[in-house]
């Protein structure tokens, strides 16, 4: 995979999707770049809105952009919400790719979800494994849409020599979570559930699905410091994953929820709850050779982010 440095230095810098968990995250990390950061509040431009993005592209003109707006919620949103999270993801990446390019952008990187996979992709998950195989059915909508948006990058750079990148995190979680008790992802779900009834004391917890699945948590900050180092040193069509490389059974992973938020009640599993893709490990070794890897454990990263949830609980 080619690399090729870009300087961040001096240039205007555009997040989108900023008030997010991964946007406010690249905020964070591009505070400690020497750059003008840009965001504009949704209120002020509807991403989903094709005139509104063009109008404010040709206005304003950031010469790089981050692309981490996108409608995202956890399996039951993804499964209920289906038309919502195929229109809202495709409507954002194709008015912000094509506005970067119309307004001369030197530089974009699209962020995807590692639910692009095929569900029984072999593992850890290559990223030459895209569009090998059927999709996770409960978020299909929203990985469609997340790779019509790579497709779309990589065809802006075929067709036009643009320099647009994708990168592919792994299941992210962190300060600024969504916690909502039905459409949230895990890992916020189970900080909230495990909180509450510690609070309540409540005798037992019951976590959705079987417990027997597997996955990789990154933090949020590790994430946006992979992203700003691939923006300064690659360059190619292919999609980077970004990931730890290790992962955790879910029923493992509620009892270290449990352990840092205090909670000493049962933990039972709701087999009737969908599980969802079997295993997702990524397979980092590419963004490793780009001489990056993840620093938070996975300890220490849910120590910060309960503490971050906190203040919300009141």
């Amino acid at each position: 995979m080619p690399s090729a440095a870009f300087e961040l230095t001096g240039k205007s810098v555009y997040v989108a999707g900023h008030r997010g968990m991964v946007g406010a995250a690249l905020v964070r990390r591009l505070a400690r770049e020497d750059v003008k950061l840009i965001t504009v509040d949704r209120r002020e431009v509807d991403l989903r809105n094709q005139a509104a993005v063009f109008d404010w592209f040709g206005r304003v003109r950031p010469q790089v952009v981050f692309l981490a707006a996108a409608k995202v919620g956890g399996i039951v949103a993804n499964n209920t919400l289906r038309a919502e999270f195929i229109y809202d993801n495709i409507a954002i990446a194709a008015n912000v790719i094509h506005a970067a390019h119309q307004n001369g952008a030197e530089k974009l990187m699209f962020l995807g979800s590692s639910c692009i996979y095929p569900k029984l992709a072999a593992q850890p998950l290559r990223e030459d494994s895209m569009l090998t195989g059927p999709l996770e059915p409960t978020n299909e909508p929203y990985a469609i849409a997340k790779i019509a948006g790579i497709k779309m990058a990589e065809a802006y750079r075929s067709q036009y020599g643009c320099d647009f990148i994708s990168v592919m995190p792994t299941n992210l979680y962190g300060p600024g979570d969504n916690y909502h008790p039905e459409l949230s992802h895990v890992v916020a779900a189970l900080i909230r559930r495990f909180h509450e009834a510690k609070v309540t004391d409540a005798k037992s917890v019951v976590v959705w699905g079987t417990g027997t699945p597997r996955r990789e948590f990154l933090y949020v900050d590790d994430m946006a410091d992979a992203c700003v180092h691939l923006m300064k040193t690659y360059s190619s069509p292919e999609l980077v994953n970004i990931g730890t490389g290790e992962d955790i059974t879910i029923a493992e992973f509620a009892r270290v929820v449990a352990d840092i938020v205090g909670y000493q009640g049962e933990i039972t599993f709701d087999g009737s709850r969908p599980d969802g893709t079997p295993r997702k490990l990524l397979d980092v070794s590419h963004l490793a050779r780009f001489g990056w890897r993840a620093r938070t454990s996975l300890d220490e990263g849910i120590r910060r982010t309960y503490k971050a949830y906190l203040p919300r609980d009141g």
